[in-house]
This record gives structure tokens, sequence and C-alpha cells, in this order.
């Protein structure tokens, strides 16, 4: 009988490790968007008497969790490891998510839904950073498309499950189903690895190598840099690294902006302007459908091309889609209109974190895609804010998406000073990044 494989190395293949990690983005993106879909059911709940402006505020409580624990978990990932802040993220949001289903006042589900936010806050890019670092350097954009499009079908479970359930049985059943990820927490445990840089940061070298004979890494033997030693936040704060970090992070909030300003409000709009509810909750799964069919065409582009050009490309599909949605077409044009929301939204922002992934340097690439989210997390709060105080003024329904075409038509703008590199091509050495021969360097010493 052989020797039991230590706990880091993992069991998973390769392509199942990104397989994994998008399963787990699906709970991320259910418990995302779920909210979404019990809108209208929570402001015809009578016990609580929530209007629009309210439930606006709500969203953003979970969203401003989501900052906080994007900017705590990403530099919390460099420090404890990719799996285990997956892993207590993961549960932490479930956990959360299971009390929200409980919950005897609005107060208490705004409370939990803030606590979830913290959890939900850290799985993305932690589960962004895992899948990337084992993944074939070619196809990085793709396995980052995977993740992203995990996400995007648990939004579209959300909206989908909505249909079947609110009208049956209300909104409290919805939110139960978030608690189970609490399942995959032991497959976690056991099936997958651990990042071969933070091993070999913490000095776990024995682990370090049986991580990288398992997944076929080479690791050169030899003294560790000095980069290495450095604490990510310091290696960030280094020129150029923190300016291109600004700019993808303002990226990142306008498109946040977009994609939660319509996500949290599309099935309310919808039934504002005379859909029943299964009718508006199925603009939301259409949404879902085009963000998902879009990315993945984007991704695959992005591996053949310049994340960049894709970038622009996502941006300028959000314009066109909102000038047709604020125009009050047929309800055909529409679907279609809907359809590409979902390219301009979330088929950006899964190039644009992709983008991010694959240019920082991979000893603070778990930190910077923490930075990055927390930035971006600003636009997920005020999207649907904005949403509700518009809503609750009475205003008419294309007004939520002129709000919304202003910040998209910025990051047009924004997408031609960001960097035209595909990585970080600086002193590689000196500023973190992985030595120029892509090798995982372990001090043998």
């Amino acid at each position: 009988m052989g020797a039991l494989t230590p706990p880091s190395a993992g069991r998973l293949p390769a392509p199942m490790i990104a397989a994994f990690c998008a399963l787990v983005l699906v709970f991320d993106g259910y418990d995302v968007s779920v909210f979404a879909t019990t809108i209208p059911a929570l402001l015809q709940y009578e016990p609580w008497g929530l209007n629009a402006a309210e439930l606006g505020f709500i969203a953003s409580l979970a969203l401003i969790g989501m900052l906080i624990g994007s900017l705590l978990c990403g530099f919390a990932t460099d420090v404890l490891g990719r799996k285990l802040m997956l892993m207590a993220s993961s549960g932490w949001f479930s956990l959360c998510m299971a009390v929200c289903a409980f919950a005897p006042t609005a107060t208490v589900f705004g409370i939990f839904r803030f606590l979830a936010g913290l959890g939900l806050g850290g799985v993305m890019p932690t589960a962004i950073a895992l899948a990337v670092e084992f993944a074939p350097k070619a196809r990085r954009n793709v396995v980052n498309m995977v993740l992203t499009a995990g996400f995007m079908v648990g939004t579209l479970f959300a909206a989908l499950l909505g249909i079947v359930i609110i009208e049956a049985y209300g909104f409290r059943p919805m939110y139960v189903i978030a608690a189970l990820p609490l399942l995959l927490l032991p497959v976690a445990w056991f099936v997958l690895p651990e990042s071969i840089q933070y091993l070999v940061s913490k000095g776990r070298l024995d682990e370090a190598r049986a991580v990288a004979a398992r997944y076929g890494v080479e690791v050169a033997e030899g003294p560790r840099p000095d980069a290495v030693r450095r604490s990510p936040l310091r290696s960030l704060a280094r020129r150029p690294l923190w300016g291109f970090l600004i700019v993808f992070g303002i990226g990142g909030l306008v498109v946040q902006l977009l994609m939660y300003g319509l996500n949290t409000w599309l099935p309310q709009l919808m039934r504002m302007e005379g859909y029943p509810l299964g009718s508006a909750l199925s603009f939301l799964a259409t949404m879902s459908l085009g963000a998902i069919a879009g990315g993945l065409v984007m991704s695959w582009a992005a591996d053949r091309s310049h994340p960049r050009l894709l970038v622009l490309l996502g941006f300028g599909i959000g314009v066109v889609a909102l000038v047709v949605l604020a125009s009050g077409p047929s309800t055909v044009v529409l679907y279609v209109a809907v359809a590409l929301a979902g390219v301009g939204g979330s088929g950006t922002a899964a190039i644009l974190n992709g983008y991010v992934a694959t240019w920082f340097p991979t000893t603070v690439q778990a930190s910077a895609l923490g930075t990055y989210f927390t930035i971006a997390r600003l636009g997920g709060i005020l999207g649907p804010i904005a949403g509700g105080w518009i809503i609750a003024a009475g205003l008419p329904v294309a007004w939520t998406f002129y709000a919304l075409l202003v910040p998209t038509a910025i990051g047009v703008l924004l997408v031609f000073v960001m960097p035209r590199s595909h990585a970080y091509v600086g002193d590689a050495l000196a500023d973190g990044a992985e030595p120029p021969t892509g090798r995982t360097v372990v001090d043998a010493s």
C-alpha cells in the first residue's frame, strides 16, 4: 500500500480543479442573484412592509460585505492559503444565507445578508487564483471564463428556480437552497491542492514538491528571491503595478455597477412594464444565458487575441444594449437587448477578471485580485442603491437604463489606458513575478 497523498497535494486532475471551483461559483452566483429574484415577493410581503428604496439598501448591504470580504480574504489568502480560504468563505456565506431563510424580521435578514457578503466577497478571487495557477498558460482565459460561467449559471438557476418556487412557496425556500455548498466542504478538503507558490512562500518545500510532481509542474531548486519573501502588499505598491491596479479596479467598478444594477432590478423593472412574475424572471434568465454564451465566445477569442480588445467590445455591447432597452422596444427585441446586456455586464466582467488574473505576477496574484474586487465592489454597491432610488421616486423605467448607460460609456474610455501587454513585463525578480523561465523557485537551503 503506497504512502498517503499529503492533504496539500490534492487528488483532482488539473482540469477538474477549475471544474470544482466553477461548481463553488455556481452557488456564489446563485446566492448573489437570489435576492433579485425575490424582490417582487419581498415587496409584497406584508409583515415586513418594505419599499424599493429599502430593498435597494438591503441589496447594497450584501455588496458592502462583499467589498470588505474581497479585501480581507484577498490578503488572507496569501497568508493562510487558497484552499483553506475558499472553504472558509464558502462555508460562511452558506450558513448566513440559511439564517436569512428563517429571518423573523427585515433587520435580521439585512444583517445576515451583510454577513453572507463577507464570505461571498472572498470566493471568486480565491477560486480564480487557485484555478488559474494550475491551468495551462495558453488556456487561462478559457479557464477563467469557465469559472465565471459557473457564477452566471448560478444566476440562471436562481431565476429558473424562482419561476417554479416563489409563487407557490414564497421567498424563504430560495434561501434554504443556498446552504447546499456546505456539502462540498469535506470534498474540497481532500481533493483540492494547495497553491505551490503559497507553499513555497511558507517554506513548506516538501509539500510544494509533492504538489508540483502531482501536477507536472517543474520546480527549480535554488535560493528563493527576495520577491518571494516580500509581502504581497509591499510588492503591489511598486510601480507600475499599483497604477494599473487602480485602472483595472475602476473598470471593474463600472462593469459591476452595470451588472448588479441590472441583476438586482431587472425582474422588478419588467413587472413595472406589465409582465407577470414568471415572465419578469424569464428576462433575468435570458440575461444570464446571454452572459454565459457571450462570455464563453469572448474568452475563447481572448486566448487568441488580446483581452483588452475584448473588454472594449464588451463595454460597447453594453452601451448598445442599454440604448435599446431605454427605447421601449417590442418584446422580441427586448429579449435580444437583455441578452446583449448580459454579455456587456457579466461577459465583460469575466474577461476583465481574467485580464487581471493573468497580467499580475503570481506572487501577488491573490492580493491583486482581492484589491481589484474590492474597488470593483463599489460599483456593485452603487448599482442597486441607485436603482432603488429611481424606482422609489416613481420615475419611468427608462431612467434606470439611462443611469447605467453613463458609467458603461465611461468604461469604453477606460480601456484605452489599460496595459497593452498580455502580462507584466517588468523586472521579474525585482517586482515579485515568476522567474523568466516560468518555473516556481523553491529554496533548497
